[in-house]
This record gives C-alpha cells, structure tokens and sequence, in this order.
C-alpha cells in the first residue's frame, strides 16, 4: 500500500469534509437547530481528528479535539448554539483547512505560525467549555506483548460490571504489515477515544518458527473499553485497514447470548476465550458457563431484534424499521462501493485521445466514400456511430454538477455580509445542472466577483430597503439552467437596480460614448464592463476602484460565452452568463462559402431554409416573422460569385433568432474544437477551429457575436476582414 496515496486521500476527503461541515454551519438556522444537523458537523470533525491521528498529525488532533469537544457538548443541550458560536465555528473550518493544506505541502510537524493563528480560536472555544480550553488527550500508551505459551492480559484499570464496558475482538490481517500499518498504532489511538480497560494478546495465529513470515502479521486482541462514543465512531478507528482484518465491537448491556455468539465466530478455542473474556472483566465466570450450557443445548441464538421483541424492550415496529434502515445503508454503501476517483489530467489525455480518433474516423470515411466501396463504407458508418458513443461517454465523465460551485458562495454572502453590515441571504437554484469540469474550474472567479458586487452594490442598507417597503434582509440568487447549447448562469438581486442616467453620464465624461448618442438600456448597461469604468460614490474593500468587471467579461469571452445586464431601478438587477457546456467536442453542421467550410454548432441551429429576400434587404419573411441575416460570404469576403441558389441557417441565440446566409449545406460532423493561436485572438465571429477527416481546416462560427451584430448591424473595419481572411 502507497502511504502517500493514503495521505493524498486523507486530505482529500478532509477538504470535503469541511465543505460538508462548512455548508451545515451556513444552513444552520441558530434557533432552531436540529440534530441532525449538529451530529453531521461533529462527525465530520471528529472523522477529521481520526484520521490525522493515523498518520500522527497531532497538531491537527490536538486544534480539531477541541472543536469536537465544543460540538459534543452542543450535541448533549450543555452549548446553545447562537450567531457568533456559527461565525467561530466557521472560523475553526478555516484553521483546520490550513493545517490540512499544509499537510498537502508536505509540512507534516506543527506549523508555528498556524499555531499561533490558531490560538485565540482556542481561547475562545475554551470560553464555550466552562471557562478553559480542552487539552487534547496525550498518547496511551499500550503495552503489547506476544507469548507463545498463552494471551497475555493487561489490566489497565478495573470498573466491575461487564455493562459499563464496550467489548473489542481485533484480528489483524497478515497484509497489515506489509501495507505499512502500525497495529499498537490503532490501540494508542482508540486509547483517545476513552480508556482500554483490559487487553489480551492472543497468539493463536503464530505458526512455527521456520514457518512464519517477519513480514506477516498474526496479532490479535481482546479488548474491553470504557467510553462514551457511539459504535460507528469506534469502528472508524479500524477503518484504514478495515479490509484486512477482523472487527467484532459488542456495546454496552450486551445480552450474554451475544458473547456466545462472538465467541462461537471467532477463530479460537470456545474455552480459552471465554477465559479470555472473564479475565478482561467483560462477563463473569458463572454467566458464562450458563450461557455456554444452556447453549450447547438449545436452539440457535436468535437475532437480537427477536430478542429485544422477546423482552419487551421494543415494539415489533421498530426492529421492522432499523431493519430496513440497515438495508438502505447497506444498499448506499454499495453503491458508493461503485464509484472511483479518477485524476483530473487522465482525463484530459483520454478527451485529447478521442479527439483525435473522431479526426482519424472522419478520415477513413472520407475515404471510403471516395473509393465507393459499399463493405468499407458500411464498416467506417459503424465506426463513426461507435466512435459518437464514445465521445458521448467521454464528456459525461467532464460533466459535474455546478451545485458545489454554488454552495461555496454560502460562505462569501455570509462572510461579506457581516463585513459591510446588511443582512443577505444567498438562494440557489439548478444545482444539479451539469456542465464541463474545466467551465466549472474557471467561472469560479468570474462569479465571486458578480456576487460580491451584488452584495456591496446592488443590496440597499437595512433603512433604506425599511424606506421604500422592502424586507430588511436583501436576497441574492444564484440560479443554472440549460439553454440551446450553452449553459445561463443567473446572479440576481433584489436591491435598487442600475443608475441608467449615472451610468450614461459617468461614460460621457470619460469619452466612452458622445454626449447626446442614443442608446438602449443594454448597450447602456454592457459600459460598466469598460476597464475602469465605477459609478460608486466611495471606495471600499469590496470594490468601487473600477477592477474587476472588466476582467469577468474577459474570462467569460475566454470560455466562448457571453455575458448580459438587465436591471430595473428599485427592483434589482440580473447578471446572465451563458457558457458552452464543454470547450472540447461539439456536434457541429458543416456549411460551405465558395472553397471555404465553415462550423456552426449544432445546437444553436433552429432550421435550414432556401434564401430569399429583395435585393438590398438584409432581412426575409420567415413565416410571417421578420428574420435579419448576416452574408457571410460579404462578411468574409470570400473570393469569387454567389451561386444561384443559396441558403439560410436558422440560429437562436439568447432568445433571438437570425439568419446565415451560406452558399451550400454540407451536413453534421463531430467537431473536436481547436483554439486559434494568440495573434488571431481578435478575431470576431470566430470561435475556434477544427480539422475536417481531408486534413483541411474548418473554422468555427461565434454564433453570439454574429447575434449581437445582427441586432446591431455596423459595418466592419478592413483590419477585422484582413484578420479574418488571414485566419481562414
């Protein structure tokens, strides 16, 4: 086993632990907090504690013990959860994440400046716990000694009543060494979780002398335990080398039927370990021979949800439903069991590769239809379907849900609401609508900013909301849903919406447009992405230096997507960015201009039409509905004349239709997307590239930009047609 791989893993499963925790604390409602609620973020903390103590991180222990210390006792009604508890507790989710990330750095010792960072968290936590800090608890030591004559048994300490203690039977596997696990590792740390009262060595497994491995592992233990923990956090102890050994955990008040049976199960001799039973203090000699006697000569012991029925301690409904419970559990464990983790640059290489093998398929039926061989055709249009499914399961294996994007604004309306003084809550919708892991990676920045705008811009003080009838606690939305091809991302307010007549005014006095120009409310809104552009009366931390809005189109333009202002005055104001759903293969259809082919995406086509319109017009009558179009032959300036018969490609964009006037209709083709080098990032109307199965280069139409120029139609500088031209 590669123990830096479990260590990798640790922090992994670290990190989403303390998003889980960090998502609960942001839901909490402090007065009426539920249990549930609370038992989640404690296991978190505590499975966190756990594992960092596998790998002797005891300065992670040591900080994360006291948070559990505070969750526990919050759990028990002894801590009544309030605002600033939930702002602390935040704030120890902040240092554990430290510590953790410096684990990932290779920092393995304690890090005296998180130390000292993390001190006054303790401090204060201490405040919660009568008055002072919870001192982790120190090592336990535990002597373990093997004899070959017999168990060695160490008391530890005695408590009398078999009922007071948990009962351990620990077999470990003959990999547990091998796979780099230190066995008394795992006593030491069940010692923190309360006290080993009593341990048994057993060496039953260890065969001869000329036979035994040095490398293999044949301890096994007989424990009894004193604690308060619940039984899952006692297994969890044992939970990196749960496959390679043997747990059998009895709790408190155990019937004696059930030590029978775990001594029936287990490897050894029944006598010598109910020996070893007694002498651990876990049953007594007299309940023991009883139980044993009057076994040998009944019937099997019965499941203990029959007994408890038996007993009367339950009603036959609740075995029912703990039963079923059970199930569920076992069938959820089952189905994670399915998943696994693959790393993010293997999948990268396999998209990279089945790009390429829709390049290679297109080549070979290019081929085929050349030679007019009808095996060979019919063998490369199975290909190109198999090679579709392919590319399908591919990019599912990209598509994450943008829910955990989401979920982390939680804690920016939190953190930046308390900040500037307002009371703001965060709404998210479409959590579950799914797009390209690297669009996910990279909209993360674009989307802080807009929602910390929201926050410091668009949401009014708590007076001046109260002045003009609106609740006092401002609302910001986050909502996600699909849309012809791309994915809309929405960052609403309910504040005072956008100066129309400030915006215009402020970019008539920077020379952004001429004093007296007409414009609609969008093109008046789009200004605030101009670099530098701020209407705010004061600076902030947040904002107010004109940084920043300019630089979320640029990243949105980066990804292909598109982005756009409505607001109302007094109402509130929507951001909404479309992005592509993947940056890497599209269904694309192929139209052709003279010897030129170009992409358009499949997804934004409405329909294919026959031109038609008076000479002169750049618009056509398309079921009684007006539609504009755009000649792309003039807007390229592709060489030679139009032939006779053309068509329009009917596209939808945002909600707006247009159309493309092309010479001819080539088809749909699997487009694996290319970008442009740097020095045609200029370009307009022009996305991408890719490469047709002749080897020849299709360029990829920009159907938003060519939207947004129909709808504004200007005529285009010779440098841009140069660029295009060139490009092509």
């Amino acid at each position: 086993m590669n123990l830096d791989a479990i260590l990798k893993t640790f922090i992994f499963e670290s990190r989403e632990l303390l998003q889980d925790m960090e998502s609960s604390l942001l839901s909490a409602d402090p007065a009426q907090m539920e249990a549930e609620t609370v038992n989640a973020i404690f296991r978190a903390a505590h499975t966190i504690k756990g594992s960092a103590g596998l790998f002797g991180l005891d300065h992670v222990v040591a900080f994360t013990h006291v948070v559990e210390s505070v969750l526990d006792a919050v759990r028990d009604g002894k801590i009544a959860i309030d605002k600033n508890l939930l702002a602390l507790l935040l704030s120890c989710c902040d240092q554990i994440g430290a510590l953790v990330d410096a684990v990932a750095t290779g920092e393995l010792g304690e890090n005296p400046e998180l130390t000292k960072r993390g001190a006054p968290l303790v401090v204060l936590l201490g405040g919660y716990l009568e008055g002072s800090p919870v001192a982790a608890p120190a090592h336990g030591a535990v002597s373990v000694t093997a004899q070959a004559s017999g168990p060695t048994v160490e008391r530890i300490e005695t408590t009398g009543a078999r009922t007071d203690n948990w009962h351990i039977s620990l077999r470990f596997g003959l990999e547990v060494l091998r796979n780099g696990m230190d066995p008394v590792s795992f006593l030491r740390y069940l010692g923190k979780l309360g006290k080993i009262v009593s341990i048994a060595t057993l060496p039953d497994a260890i065969p001869a002398a000329d036979e035994m491995d040095p490398e293999a592992c044949y301890l096994g233990f007989e424990i009894a335990f004193d604690s308060d923990a619940d039984k899952a956090t006692i297994e969890s102890v044992f939970e990196f080398v749960r496959e390679d050994c043997i747990v059998h955990i009895l709790p408190p008040n155990s019937l004696i039927s059930e030590y029978v049976r775990l001594i029936q199960d287990l490897p050894e001799e029944n006598k010598r370990l109910g020996e070893i039973l007694v002498s651990c203090g876990t049953v007594t000699a007299r309940e023991l021979d009883d139980a044993l006697n009057a076994q040998s000569a009944s019937t099997p012991v019965q499941p203990i949800g029959a007994i408890l029925v038996e007993q009367g301690s339950v009603q036959p409904a609740v075995v029912d439903a703990a039963l079923a419970k059970q199930q569920h559990v076992k069938e959820v464990k089952n189905q994670e069991s399915r998943s696994i983790r693959v790393d993010a640059d293997k999948l990268d290489h396999l998209i990279n590769l089945v790009g390429e093998l829709i390049i290679a398929a297109a080549s070979a039926n290019l081929i085929a239809r050349r030679a007019r061989m009808t095996e060979l055709q019919e063998s490369t249009s199975t290909l190109s379907g198999l090679v579709e499914s392919v590319r399908d399961s591919a990019l599912q294996l990209r598509m994450v849900k943008i829910g955990a994007t989401f979920n982390r604004f939680q804690r920016v309306v939190h953190d930046v609401s308390r900040e500037i003084g307002k009371d703001i809550g965060l709404e998210v919708g479409g959590e579950d609508t799914e797009l390209d892991k690297t669009v996910v990676e990279k909209i993360g920045d674009p989307l802080t900013h807009l929602v910390r705008n929201s926050i410091d811009h668009g949401i009014e003080s708590a007076d001046k909301r109260a002045a003009s009838g609106k609740p006092a606690k401002g609302t910001v939305k986050l909502n996600a849903y699909h849309d012809s091809g791309s994915i809309v991302i929405e960052v609403s307010d309910d504040g005072g919406g956008l100066n129309r007549d400030k915006i215009l005014a402020k970019a008539v006095e920077r020379g952004l447009i001429e004093a007296g120009r007409n414009l609609t409310d969008g093109e008046i809104y789009a200004l605030v992405f101009e670099p530098g552009f701020s209407t705010a009366d004061q600076v902030t931390n947040l904002s107010g230096r004109g940084v920043g809005m300019d630089v979320v189109k640029r990243n949105i333009t980066a990804l292909r997507g598109s982005v756009d202002i409505r607001s109302e005055l007094g109402v509130g104001t929507t951001v909404t960015v479309r992005l592509p759903l993947t940056l890497a293969i599209i269904n694309g259809f192929l139209v052709g201009l003279g010897k030129s082919v170009f992409v358009v995406p499949l997804d934004m086509i409405e329909e294919c039409v026959e031109f038609s319109a008076e000479p002169g017009r750049d618009y056509t009558n398309l079921r009684g509905q007006v539609l504009p179009f755009i000649r792309l032959r003039a807007l390229f300036e592709i060489e030679g004349a139009a032939p006779s018969r053309e068509n329009i490609v009917v596209v939808k964009h945002a909600g707006q239709k247009m159309g493309l006037v092309v010479d001819t209709l080539l088809g749909e083709f699997q487009t694996v997307i290319k970008p442009l080098s740097k020095m045609f990032n200029q370009v307009k109307c022009i996305s991408g590239s890719s490469i047709l199965g002749s080897g020849e280069v299709a360029l990829i139409l920009d159907v938003p930009a060519l939207v947004e120029q129909a709808s504004r139609p200007a005529p285009h500088s010779a440098v841009a047609r140069e660029e295009i031209v060139e490009a092509r």
